[in-house]
């Protein structure tokens, strides 16, 4: 059976990935502060609980955990929104640590699966806030950029791997609820934009992104690449 390993399965797209991944008869190794109860008696799906903004022990805690075994793909979907208010009223602190979670964890891990593992195919779940620029959304947008070149510069690096960042479109996850209900529309416009456009159910993403993965390597590694406008 193929593997692939999908980092924040707690909820939202995530465990919907693992979910249909399951169904298509992979294995799925998953990685994440939440396990998914639903998923507990399927033999096929393995659990390492870690919280990846601690990076500082990374390497090590996980190696074990996926050593020696060949990844088909690994998804990269673990990530933090961060309060959405101006640059100015945000604290470089918190800034740190949307950093820590959405880029210098995946430095982590893909080291740590480039050394300990065989992977064909990383994928980084970004988002349209990497080259928007919208008010609010700094250190979010920050952090989508900074993953965007993080895969852009691996791709030279580990030629033998083929590395996406990826903006999957609007999906119903915890995050997009929390802008849909508390963030004020009329301060930060781009909020109202996304309530008003498409927002895909979480199982609806996950298998239209299933389908998407594989064409993914039709395009040169290292690419930004944006569901809504890919040909």
């Amino acid at each position: 059976m193929p593997n692939v390993l999908i980092t924040g399965i707690g909820s939202g797209l995530g465990e919907a990935l693992a979910r249909e991944y399951l169904e298509q008869e992979y294995q799925v190794y998953a990685i994440g502060r939440n396990f998914p109860k639903m998923l507990d008696a399927n033999p096929h799906f393995f659990f390492f609980p870690y919280d990846l903004s601690k990076t500082f022990m990374l390497k090590d805690t996980i190696k074990d955990f996926v050593k020696g075994h060949i990844f088909e793909l690994a998804i990269l979907n673990a990530g933090v929104l961060g309060d959405i208010q101006t640059l100015q009223q945000t604290q470089l602190s918190d800034i740190k640590d949307v950093m820590e979670l959405n880029v210098w964890a995946n430095k982590e891990l893909i080291d740590t699966l480039s050394i300990f593992a065989t992977v064909k195919q990383v994928v980084g779940i970004s988002s349209g806030a990497a080259v928007n620029g919208s008010k609010g959304w700094g250190a979010y947008s920050l952090s989508k950029s900074g993953l965007n070149m993080l895969l852009n510069i691996y791709a030279k690096e580990l030629p033998d791997i083929h590395f996406t960042a990826l903006a999957p479109g609007v999906i119903e996850t915890p995050m997009v609820q929390h802008i849909i209900n508390e963030v004020d529309e009329e301060e930060f416009p781009s909020a109202k934009k996304l309530k008003e456009g498409h927002i895909q159910t979480s199982a609806e993403a996950a298998k239209f992104l299933i389908e998407t993965f594989p064409k993914l390597l039709d395009y040169e590694s290292g690419s930004f690449l944006d569901v809504r406008t890919m040909d």
